[in-house]
């Protein structure tokens, strides 16, 4: 049976700390992991990282291998003391090598390898967003939250027509798990409001001011969307309130959202002469009342 230098396959001196061991291990788990690692031996190095660890990490089977492992060198024939088994229990059986097996009884039961190899938990947080990211797509730059595997910023894609409340993954950047496996990061959507628009859905509300000249007669005006201006035809005899549906102008998406605009005339006001004089006309002119009904 050849002996295993656990020190060695963690790239760790014998006086390395309990924090050097785990972030050593955690570097070494994150690049061999069978699910991302794209070395041909990477499955059999993330168990070997593994079982460095999980007897390294544990003071008294750490003494208990340095007991009688600092005279071996890696890969040279071994074989523990009589009775070695019973001085320090087995742990069932599991996915370890014959020198694990022989030196520590067995490897891991299912329950506790399960356990050591979980995968890290999901991190939940959420992010605000202008409504031009959500219907442009975006890039930005983000503190990681709190409780995930890695502190600084992070890179997160904002894929154009989002809607509120939708969640982002970001595979990996969630809590740490002891095998080198982190969970994952969502993020769930939020749309700051806005100066002139309204989103419900995948819809877009807009207010659009109008003359009572141009809701009289009819006019062609611009009025703004999200991709940019266009020109609006408003009919003759149109209503304070009166909603125009501009197709496929909302958050873009499979089936486009829609921009509505909401007519609101807005009446000019009597603050001179001229402008009362103006009014005064029109009252004697066009007799009109809209409590009749």
């Amino acid at each position: 049976m050849e002996y295993k230098d656990y020190y060695k396959i963690l790239g760790v001196s014998r006086s390395a700390t309990a924090e050097e061991i785990k972030k050593a291990y955690r570097t070494l788990a994150r690049k061999y992991h069978p699910d991302v690692s794209k070395e041909a031996n990477a499955e059999e190095k993330f168990k070997e990282v593994g079982e460095a660890y999980e007897v390294l990490r544990d003071k008294e089977k750490r003494a208990q291998y340095d007991q009688f492992g600092g005279q071996f060198r890696h890969g040279q024939s071994f074989s523990p003391p009589p009775g070695w088994e019973e001085n320090i229990g087995g742990f069932g059986k599991g996915n370890f090598s014959s020198f694990f097996e022989n030196m520590f009884g067995g490897g891991m039961g299912g329950g506790q390898r399960d356990a050591f190899f979980a995968r890290g938990e999901d991190v939940h947080a959420k992010i605000t967003i202008s409504l031009e990211d959500a219907f442009n797509g975006a890039t930005k730059s983000i503190r990681r939250p709190s409780g995930a595997a890695q502190s600084g910023t992070i890179s997160v894609k904002i894929p154009a027509g989002i809607e509120p409340g939708k969640k982002i993954r970001l595979t990996g950047q969630g809590k740490a798990g002891m095998n080198g496996q982190a969970g994952d990061l969502y993020l769930e959507i939020q749309i700051a409001p806005h100066a002139l628009y309204r989103l419900e859905g995948k819809d877009i509300y807009l207010d659009l001011p109008i003359t009572p000249w141009e809701a009289a007669l009819g006019a062609k005006i611009t009025t703004p969307t999200l991709a940019g201006k266009i020109s609006l035809n408003i009919p003759a005899g149109a209503r304070s309130g009166q909603k125009m549906r501009l197709k496929g102008r909302g958050l873009p998406g499979k089936t486009a959202g829609d921009q509505f605009v909401i007519l609101q005339i807005m009446t000019p006001p009597a603050d001179s002469a001229d402008a009362k004089a103006f009014y005064q006309q029109m009252a004697e002119k066009l007799p009109f009342n809209p409590r009749e009904d």
